[in-house]
């Protein structure tokens, strides 16, 4: 019952960045006005979401560790991204 709390919590810190980032993205684009952002919260932030769920994946299959810098910085660089492309429409 040991080993299935700690990878419950260790997935759990595994995509806690990735969400937070999304929402924290989602948030900024709500507050500069973005009318995608407040039309369609949902797909916005999903985007997002899958994203960076998506640069921590293959973070982790490149570097072959969780949580490496090199993760991090590609995932605010593609929520960067995204985010511009959502602030554009």
């Amino acid at each position: 019952m040991d080993a299935l709390f700690l990878w419950f919590w260790h997935v759990i810190n595994f995509l806690l960045p990735s969400l937070g980032l999304a929402t924290l993205m989602f948030f900024v684009l709500r507050v500069r006005g973005s009318a995608l952002a407040r039309t369609q919260p949902r797909r916005v932030w999903g985007s997002l979401l899958l994203a960076n769920f998506a640069i921590s994946i293959v973070g982790v299959a490149v570097t072959g560790l969780d949580g490496a810098m090199l993760t991090y910085g590609a995932m605010v660089l593609v929520s960067g991204v995204v985010s511009a492309s959502f602030a554009k429409r």
